[in-house]
């Protein structure tokens, strides 16, 4: 009877590194420890810190009401899920006939404040820059916002960020938005990957449940400002646990088997 053939070896086109990573060998590839073949970024919280322009924005959107300020906290917990649902939250409750004209004049007025403040003082986290310039050259990388597309290219494009990725999708891109996985059906189509071959990396409950609703692998970012909507102590926490926690950027291309260069 012949011998058996060799295990075969690890992918030479993959990530290798050690077993407590998010890099796997070949032979494990068929499994739910798979190696991903493409990296999504949530975009707010995750990439870039973009709180202060957000609350300058929703800020002056509430002025034009005589309504008080926010501080930036308190916006910061009312992000994450759209324009729409945070122009919602900022505001106070309403009688509800009126409810949708007065929320869509405000919503368009809190864009447009937006749009004028977007890059005033949002930028990168520490590290982030580089850890896309490791991370591109081994895999496609993509964002997926509920931020609305055309700002969401306009804020990479300002600090420098798309020139490391090949996709972005956001808010308004499609009829549906995070936590709904269409955009990472979308995504995986575009850069011909199976949605369970990509890992989504982010800072909410909202990118824990759009992963696990994607079937695909979820890392969650710890180097932002905590929120009350952060996936360790919202229901994500019951429904979707990470792959593994990030303090810092330069921890995913190390968890893949990656060091960045000095």
């Amino acid at each position: 009877m012949p011998p058996e053939p060799p295990s075969p070896p690890a992918d030479p086109d993959g990530p290798a590194g050690p077993a407590n990573s998010l890099a796997r060998t070949a032979a494990d590839s068929a499994g739910p420890d798979a190696p991903p073949l493409g990296i999504v970024f949530d975009l707010d919280g995750t990439l870039i810190d973009s709180r202060r322009d957000i609350a300058e924005a929703v800020n002056r959107m509430r002025a034009e009401r005589s309504l008080p300020p926010l501080s930036v906290d308190e916006v910061a917990g009312m992000v994450g899920e759209g324009a729409r649902v945070l122009v919602r939250r900022a505001l106070p409750p309403r009688p509800s006939d009126p409810v949708q004209d007065g929320l869509r004049e405000a919503l368009a007025s809190y864009l447009a404040h937006y749009a004028e403040v977007c890059l005033a003082t949002t930028r990168p986290y520490p590290g982030v820059a580089a850890m896309l310039a490791t991370l591109a050259p081994s895999f496609p990388l993509a964002v997926l916002s509920n931020k609305g597309e055309a700002l969401s290219r306009h804020i990479l494009h300002g600090l420098g960020l798309d020139r490391y990725l090949r996709e972005v999708i956001g808010g308004d891109t499609l009829p549906t938005r995070k936590p709904n996985p269409g955009g990472l059906h979308l995504l995986a189509d575009r850069m011909a990957i199976p949605a369970s071959r990509l890992l989504l990396v982010g800072d909410t409950w909202i990118d824990a449940r759009t992963a696990q609703a994607a079937g695909c692998a979820f890392a969650l970012t710890l180097w932002g400002e905590p929120s009350p909507r952060a996936a360790g102590g919202g229901p994500a926490a019951r429904d979707a646990t990470p792959r593994c926690r990030l303090a810092h950027p330069r921890d995913l291309p190390a968890a893949l088997g990656l060091a960045e260069e000095d």
